[in-house]
């Protein structure tokens, strides 16, 4: 078994979409980024890459290219999965957090699940996703921005 962690964090800002685990989300702000700027999603694939030692999100997406302008977060997951599959691991388990004063993400984490468990082929059971505010502290309490973590553990399917 493999662990790895992801750390990810992006400015909320006026005219953006608001995309968390793939879920376009109302809100007045959106999140600042290259990519759609899915900060769960870019979160978890740090954590997977991570448990393999393949670097992180900037060295396989780099926002110096523009292909990946306006990306799809959901859609470089499934690269990263496919990428793992080739290594011979398969995701055990997903542990991640949203952390944000608003807006409320409970309305969501479903569809952010399902999101999520379909882009890395799992059972939904296998992927967690919680939110917390910071009671108004913070860069994020401030609602100046959103910040994920998340965990994850690989397992070996075959011996590449």
């Amino acid at each position: 078994m493999r662990v790895g962690i992801g750390y990810d964090v992006h400015k909320l800002v006026e005219n953006r979409k608001l995309i968390l685990g793939g879920v376009e989300i109302e809100h007045d702000k959106g999140l600042l980024g290259h990519s759609d700027a899915d900060v769960l999603v870019h979160a978890i694939m740090d954590a997977i890459l991570g448990a393999l030692a393949l670097g992180d999100i900037g060295k396989h997406f780099p926002d110096t290219d523009p292909k990946y302008k306006g990306a799809d977060s959901i859609k470089l997951l499934e690269f990263v999965n496919n990428l793992i599959e080739s290594k011979g691991y398969k995701v055990n388990n997903i542990d991640s957090i949203i952390i944000a004063q608003a807006p409320k993400m409970a309305p969501h984490i479903l569809k952010m699940r399902e999101n999520v468990a379909k882009a890395i082929n799992a059972d939904i059971d296998c992927v967690s996703i919680k939110a917390t505010t910071e009671e108004g502290l913070g860069f994020t309490g401030n609602k100046e921005g959103i910040s994920s973590q998340a965990i994850c553990s690989l397992i070996k399917v075959d011996n590449k």
